[in-house]
Parts: C-alpha cells; structure tokens; sequence
C-alpha cells in the first residue's frame, strides 16, 4: 500500500518508462511517415478520434472502478479479520476458566489454553497471508518478458518475505507446537486447517468444563468469521477481474494509441512547416495519460499479489499479534511493520 502523501511524478515516469519510449518512438515514426513519404492521405480526422478516445477513456474508467472495489473489499475484509482478532483474544481470557468445574484447574494450566488459542490465531494470521500471496497465472509475477521481471523485482525489493516466505516459517515455528507444525504444513490449506484445530481444542475445554455451552457456542461463532472472511478473501484471489472486460481495456487503448498521431499531425500541420514536429509532445503527453490510468487499474485488481498497491497484510498482521501479545501480558513484542520508500507491506 502506498502511504506517501503524494506519488512523485519521476516514480510515475519511471513506471511507464517503457511505454513512454515506445509510444515516442511511434509518435516520430509517424510523423516522418506522414511528412516525407508523400502519404499525406495517412493523416485522420481528429473527430472520429476524439470519439475513440473518449470511448476508450469511458471504459478504462469502468474497469478502474471495479479494480478499486476489489482493492477495497480486500481491505474492508482485513479490516474485520483485525475486529475479529481482537474479539477472540478477549474473549479466550475471559471466557476460558474456572468458573464452571468443581475441581479447580491450576491458573497456569488456563494460562497455557489461553496462550496456546491465541498463539494460533497468529500462526492462522501468517499462513491466510502466505496462501493469498501465492502467484496466480493472471498475475503480474507470473508473466513473462518485462512485466514479469519488474513484477518479480518489486515483490522482492518492498514485499518482506514474499518470495522465499522465510516469514511465513518463521512465525509459524514460533506460534505452533513442533508436532503441530510439521503435521499442519503438509495440508493443502494450512489457515483453514489451523481454525479446524482450534474448533477441537474447544470442543475439548467444553469436555473439561472449562467452558459452558453458550460461551462455547460464542467462541465458535467467531472461529466460523474466521473462515468467512477467509473465504472472502480467496473469492478475491482466486477469481481475477473477469478477462474480457481486462483485457479488451489495454486493446482499446492501444488502437487509440496507434490511432492518436495520424489524429493529431493533421491539426498541427496548419501551424506551418514545423507545426507537425510540435505534435509530438502532445501525442506523447495524451498519450501518456492514458497509458497511466490503463496501468493503475492492470495494478489495481490484485490486491494480493505482493506488490506497491497491494493490501498491507504484513502490517496488519503484525499490529493483531503486538495487541493479542499484550493481552496476554507479554513483554517481548516485536516491532511494528514501517513503510519501505513509501511503501507499507
């Protein structure tokens, strides 16, 4: 997630450097074409071009707006997974006690159930995080040539732990017991395994009177928001903005874009002999936003691939583990995630 105040215009230039070159590149070669090959006829009328571009920007707006929404949905979605967090924590230290036995258990005996909960909801935490980070074939890390490459970069350069998800193990050895953890990580869906565990520790505290059945059936209901709002966020990974509507936005743009100098050299031509040379910033200048907008809606509609507009996952998770540590009065607490060049991750 970006968290700088303002996106610097180089940062800007530099993401679309490529298509700047060659979006410049063509705006020269068509106005040699148009001024020394004698095909004149080449040059098009800025109306039907104009009606494109407008067109073309409608739509672009279109799927802007549906990558904003899942961008926000995710986020809205982690936004709950930190309510419910803070829920559970709370609610196993209070819940999880004497209160309901004849034959009182030893306080460090309770202790250990509420630290062995709550050490799994972050172990849960960390693994939903790993699995949503896993590169899907309409992902930009998954692409081939230059995508591909400045994908890879940028995931290793601001994404803590992403690629060889040393993260991931750690905090997993940390929050699992041994036996745990070597029977959890071999299962398809580690997160949605952890919460079953957790499901059978509580069925198990209810065998032991360590909970009554209404605070049995409260601390489930929130094992079941778990997985709703594990669900969600795999809706979002797993079923990509659909492919017609994405695609067909970058084709429209770059017809406008092939389109856009024989447009434009035309209307320059009549300020005099160097008028069609001065229609080259422009070209590249309109051009240029639209190759803009086209990008932040392709970077937009994946807010879990490890990249600058992602959803900050690693933050969030670590503020839910520093806030479940301290309730349960922990001392050494790990430090707070900060942005990286502006970037928070």
């Amino acid at each position: 997630m970006i968290v700088s105040k303002n996106i610097p215009l180089i940062r800007l230039v530099r993401w679309t450097s490529w298509h700047m070159l060659c979006l410049t590149l063509w705006a020269f070669f068509s106005v040699s074409i148009y001024l020394y090959s004698g095909l004149t006829w080449l040059s098009i009328p800025w109306l039907p071009v104009s009606l494109i571009g407008t067109a073309v920007a409608f739509y672009v707006g279109f799927k802007n707006d549906a990558a904003y929404d899942r961008m926000w949905e995710a986020r809205t979605i982690w936004g709950a997974i930190v309510n419910s967090s803070r829920s559970w924590g709370i609610s196993v230290k209070a819940f999880v006690s004497n209160q309901f036995r004849d034959e009182q258990a030893a306080d460090h005996e309770i202790i250990a159930f509420h630290r062995k909960l709550i050490y799994r909801h972050i172990a849960w935490l960390y693994a939903l995080r790993s699995q949503l980070l896993t590169v899907k074939e309409w992902e930009h890390a998954a692409q081939g040539g230059k995508t591909g490459r400045l994908a890879k970069h940028y995931r290793k350069r601001f994404g803590i732990g992403l690629i060889d998800d040393e993260i991931t193990k750690e905090e997993l050895t940390q929050f699992l017991e041994k036996e745990e953890y070597e029977r959890t990580i071999h299962y398809q869906n580690t997160a949605t395994q952890l919460v079953d565990s957790q499901s059978a520790d509580l069925q198990r505290l209810r065998e032991l009177d360590l909970i009554d059945d209404f605070r049995h059936m409260t601390l489930q209901r929130i094992l079941m928001e778990f997985y709703e709002h594990q669900g969600k966020c795999e809706r979002i990974k797993n079923f990509p903005l659909p492919r017609q509507y994405a695609n067909s936005s970058s084709v429209f743009v770059y017809i406008f874009l092939l389109l856009l100098p024989f447009g434009m050299v035309s209307e320059f031509a009549k300020f005099g002999d160097y008028g069609p040379w001065w229609s080259i910033p422009f070209i590249v200048l309109v051009g240029w936003v639209f190759i803009v907008m086209e990008s932040i809606g392709d970077f937009s509609e994946n807010p879990f691939q490890g990249m600058a507009n992602d959803i900050p996952m690693y933050s969030l998770c670590r503020t839910i583990e520093i806030d479940l540590l301290e309730m349960l009065d922990e001392s050494e607490l790990p430090e707070a995630i900060q942005p990286k060049d502006g970037i928070l991750m």
